[in-house]
């Protein structure tokens, strides 16, 4: 279960939710994505750390993904490192790493070095492709996980279907740079309005089922042995909870 679908919950509460709904892994929010978004305290040496920590433990839900580390124009990665020793506290196999340099030569350049800073840890970072963001498509993604020493792509349904890639450019995929896929769904066509891309993407989406994407393609022409993970978070959903 992804975090994003319900990020108003705390970690700890949230692998417990997790754990009473039979998800076997969660992914955590632990460091803010966009500007002026307050995270959850959870870099080394926090409580919650520790206590989302005992209570992965006492659940034996597993964490597949940490988010997240934001690469943009004159932020120094050696500031990632106190996340990826976060993410490795928590037993993540992923940490997310999100590009909001406009430059993508000069990012694949900083995620080859998250990569190497990563290794020591047992964390391996991925990348994943929007259509909003300056790596918005399969092929920038992939190029830049295979430039890497031991980066990943990160797969999303809804990003998959907003960037046009196809259910054969999938099937073609090296498996070794896969690290899991998200699943939600939506409608099949996307808001007359462009702008309003990245808030479907963070309150506008549907579980699996309820929209129009061609979810069984997408999976069938994947590895039948990669992780998913469910992140559906919906706005509308919760106002009406």
């Amino acid at each position: 279960l992804d975090h994003l679908t319900m990020l108003d919950i705390a970690p700890p509460e949230f692998v417990g939710l997790a754990a009473e709904a039979g998800f076997s892994d969660v992914s955590l929010r632990i460091a803010p994505v966009t500007a002026g978004e307050e995270a959850w305290p959870m870099l080394p040496g926090s409580p919650m750390l520790a206590e989302t920590v005992r209570c992965l433990a006492d659940t034996g839900v597993g964490v597949l993904c940490a988010e997240s580390i934001a690469v943009s124009t004159g932020r120094d990665i050696a500031g990632a490192e106190p996340v990826i020793e976060a993410a490795a506290a928590l037993g993540a196999r992923y940490v997310n790493v999100t590009c909001d340099h406009p430059d993508t030569t000069r990012f694949a350049a900083q995620f080859a070095a998250l990569a190497d800073l990563a290794r020591p840890y047992g964390v391996r970072p991925v990348i994943e492709f929007m259509a909003y963001r300056p790596v918005r498509s399969l092929t920038t993604a992939v190029s830049i996980a295979r430039g890497s020493d031991g980066g990943a792509v990160l797969l999303d349904t809804l990003h998959i279907h907003r960037c046009g890639v196809t259910a054969g450019e999938l099937a073609s995929l090296d498996p070794a740079l896969l690290s899991y896929l998200q699943v939600c769904d939506a409608p099949r066509r996307p808001h007359a309005d462009p702008g309003d891309a990245m808030l479907e993407a963070r309150t506008r989406r549907l579980l699996p089922g309820e929209g129009e994407l061609p979810l069984a393609d997408m999976l069938g022409a994947l590895p039948a042995d990669l992780a998913v993970s469910v992140e559906a978070p919906c706005r509308d959903r919760k106002s009406v909870v």
